[in-house]
């Protein structure tokens, strides 16, 4: 298996440090809002990254944090006249819930900031001792670029190259305008605690490093996040480590693209933020997948609404295919005797499970991945419309069972969408009050239910298109959707 290390920019063989095992840690949010979407992308990423990891048979250790001391945080706060605690505590629970909606694996650890204190303070500590670090008469502790001789290791840059005041803070107390805070100061009103060097709260840099030294050990297998993590925060952290332990933070480091809307930045100025909330306000969680997966993690992503819709169609081809198939096979005979058509869509399981591996052994490639479960969708399709009454059960559900399985390691849940829905109880008294006509029998109930149901697939109703062919199926008949329009069929 490949993986793209951003810190050599090559892909490599991926070598767990512990063998079948992986340590991984993604950056979580600073809990001050509702994260937006290209949060969202990110740990979208990472939660597929994890899932085929231990499709594979890894077995996955995951952790990411909760950033719940912050700047931004405590700025929230002032505005609403509410503590910092109590604007964390509702943007952490808010945070988990959207996660939940979107389909995201919770974390198997999930350390937040204000809680790891202890463990900061430890790290601190050490660095001081060592010379790596320093406190000044204000309170504050600085970390000492310079005594990292790797420093620039993992983004590149040369601090020699950089104008200080213009990508660093300046200020008088530190020895190197490039030195970061790893605790700050305490001040009047935000949230502080005891430390050796004062009262204070921890740099932003210093939460991370401290609790996958503490969770995960260092050096752990991925450490992931944003690609606007990667200088200054990313290289920071794994200057800390290696100066504090003596080894590296990560051996692999992966960083997922920015995302863009309609081609531009996402920015409140061009009114073209988005939450995750209010994309999935309006589309399901399968559908936004779809989209953020259509594009290689390490790419630039382009999100729109419409690409949002197109994604939506692909999803009704997966459910539509999916139903089909397993309609079929509930119709077929069990004779088990295979045709040229059953051998060729056999075929093309196995193409579809062999293009699907390749591609995400690939640094995950996931539009190669989708693009292998769609060619598997079309030669099904082709399957139904051409083999008709001699479909073959195992055949057809195993393409059912293979798209659905392919789907889930991509976190695409076609479960709930596949599943039989009940019929509305006015749809079983018109299907019982027609089959009771004198002369009328199940199958002209069947035909008035038909109309309907092409009524509601027309207007995107797939839940009463599909109450009313479950009724169908009551009255003994099977409705299938071919090229040429819905049929019936008797079971």
């Amino acid at each position: 298996m490949l993986v793209y290390n951003s810190q050599t920019h090559r892909k490599q063989e991926l070598e767990p440090i512990e063998s079948g095992k992986i340590r991984m840690y993604v950056c979580g949010p600073t809990v001050y809002d509702q994260i937006h979407i290209g949060n969202a992308r990110t740990f979208l990423s990472f939660d597929v990254i994890r899932r085929y990891l231990m499709f594979k048979g890894y077995e996955v250790t995951f952790a990411q944090n909760l950033t719940d001391v912050d700047d931004k945080i405590i700025n929230r706060a002032n505005e609403q006249g509410r503590s910092a605690a109590e604007v964390a505590e509702e943007y952490s629970d808010k945070f988990i819930e959207q996660m939940h909606r979107f389909g995201i694996l919770d974390p198997d650890i999930r350390p937040r900031a204000t809680r790891e204190i202890e463990a900061m303070q430890e790290m601190i500590s050490l660095l001081v001792e060592q010379g790596n670090a320093y406190p000044v008469p204000s309170g504050d502790v600085y970390f000492s670029v310079r005594s990292d001789k790797a420093y620039g290791v993992l983004s590149g840059r040369d601090l020699d190259q950089l104008r200080a005041g213009e990508r660093v803070e300046v200020n008088d107390e530190k020895r190197d305008p490039f030195d970061f805070a790893l605790w700050k100061a305490a001040k009047p009103g935000e949230p502080s605690w005891p430390s050796p060097w004062g009262d204070g709260r921890p740099g932003w840099h210093t939460e991370c490093c401290a609790m996958i030294h503490r969770y995960l050990g260092t050096p752990i297998d991925i450490h992931g996040g944003g690609a606007d993590l990667v200088f200054p925060h990313h290289e920071n952290e794994t200057a800390q480590a290696m100066c504090a332990w003596h080894a590296p933070l990560a051996n692999v480091w992966m960083h997922t693209g920015m995302l863009q809307i309609n081609e531009e930045k996402m920015s409140k100025s061009l009114g073209n933020f988005y939450t995750l909330k209010e994309v999935l306000d309006r589309y399901p969680a399968n559908v936004v997948r779809i989209l953020m997966l259509q594009t290689h993690y390490r790419a630039p992503l382009d999100f729109s609404f419409d690409r949002l819709d197109g994604a939506s169609s692909s999803l009704e081809r997966l459910v539509g295919c999916v139903k089909n198939l397993r309609w079929a096979a509930d119709a077929a005979p069990q004779d088990g005797h295979l045709t040229d058509a059953d051998r060729a869509l056999s075929n093309a399981i196995n193409e579809a499970e062999r293009g699907f591996t390749a591609a995400m052994d690939d640094d995950f490639n996931t539009a190669g991945g989708m693009a292998a479960i769609f060619g598997l969708v079309s030669a099904a399709n082709k399957y139904l419309a051409e083999a008709a009454g001699t479909i073959e059960t195992s055949v057809s559900l195993r393409s059912a069972d293979c798209i659905m399985e392919l789907c889930g390691v991509l976190g695409i849940d076609l479960s709930k969408d596949t599943k039989q829905s009940e019929l509305p109880m006015e749809l079983v008294s018109l299907a019982a009050e027609r089959a009771q006509y004198e002369g009328d029998d199940p199958e002209e109930a069947a035909q008035a239910l038909l109309a309907a149901r092409q009524e509601a697939r027309s207007n995107r109703d797939w839940g009463t298109a599909d109450a009313i062919r479950d009724g169908i199926a009551a009255l003994g008949l099977l409705v299938e959707d071919t090229a040429a329009g819905a049929r019936l069929r008797r079971k």
